[in-house]
């Protein structure tokens, strides 16, 4: 697949994967801008982190193409893993060493020169630097997550994968983490990251897309997500809808109900 026209760090177009007779993707398209970040949302199963592993040449696809900073992800697997950083549910982080030997480790297995350096410039850029010298079996989940990314970016590359990056971390964890992803995507790396958490796309995405039974059914800028549904109204208070109602009201189900919030409800003074 050649570069996208619009030169985009991520070009997918009619991708498909199968597994015997269950069809996991039926045609997926969708392109991520560089120096973005672009969320995709969907439930359980709905093939998220399958498009991850296609991208990240840890799956063959069955249909289709998609490319990756400039390369096809079949024809030039090995450039593909050159400009990538893939980070799974779970920070895979050493927990015998401290955080500054994880970094140390990871620069020395990428043959990088001055890894001290690289280890000591990381730690300061995630706000690890006073920890540093800790093992990380100490570190709390936000931390050891942020320092999960920090060695996903040894290398510099220039396309970062985030699949479901704040699975299992409590709230204020959680918000360290968005303020890493946000950092990245203001230092010029393109980010793409799955999750289930509404919100979390919400705050951190330029663009959205919501994968439904295998297929992209919407995918735009969080303001033409929510131009979908018209204004929810009381009577003297205007709200718009949020992206669970969205969310909701374009795929079906929910609890209590899809789309209520673009229901137009009248509260009487009593």
């Amino acid at each position: 697949m050649a570069t996208s026209t619009t030169q985009a760090a991520i070009a997918v177009a009619g991708l498909e994967k199968s597994y015997k007779d269950v069809h996991v993707l039926r045609g997926v398209d969708f392109e991520v801008e560089r120096g973005s970040i672009f969320a995709l949302l969907g439930s359980n199963g709905a093939g998220k982190t399958t498009i991850v592993n296609i991208l990240s040449t840890l799956l063959k696809h069955d249909g289709g193409a998609a490319a990756v900073n400039g390369f096809d992800v079949a024809s030039a697997a090995g450039d593909v893993r050159e400009s990538i950083s893939l980070t799974g549910q779970f920070a895979a982080v050493d927990e015998i060493l401290t955080g500054r030997e994880n970094l140390v480790l990871v620069a020395r297995l990428r043959h990088l020169p001055n890894p001290g350096e690289i280890a000591d410039g990381l730690l300061e850029r995630f706000s690890l630097t006073e920890a540093g010298g800790r093992r990380t079996s100490t570190y709390s989940g936000g931390m050891r997550r942020r320092l999960d990314i920090a060695m996903s970016l040894i290398g510099n590359p220039p396309v970062i994968f985030l699949d479901e990056p704040t699975t299992g971390l409590d709230p204020e964890a959680r918000l360290e983490v968005w303020g890493a992803v946000k950092d990245l995507a203001g230092a010029g790396t393109t980010v793409m990251l799955t999750t289930q958490t509404l919100d979390e796309a919400e705050h951190l995405a330029d663009r959205i897309a919501i994968l439904h039974e295998g297929r992209i059914i919407v995918n735009g800028t969080l303001a033409e997500l929510k131009a979908l549904l018209p204004p929810a109204k009381v009577e003297y208070v205007e709200k718009q809808p949020t992206l669970e109602d969205v969310y909701f009201a374009i795929v079906g189900g929910g609890a209590g109900g899809a789309g209520k919030g673009a229901a137009t409800n009248r509260e009487e003074l009593s």
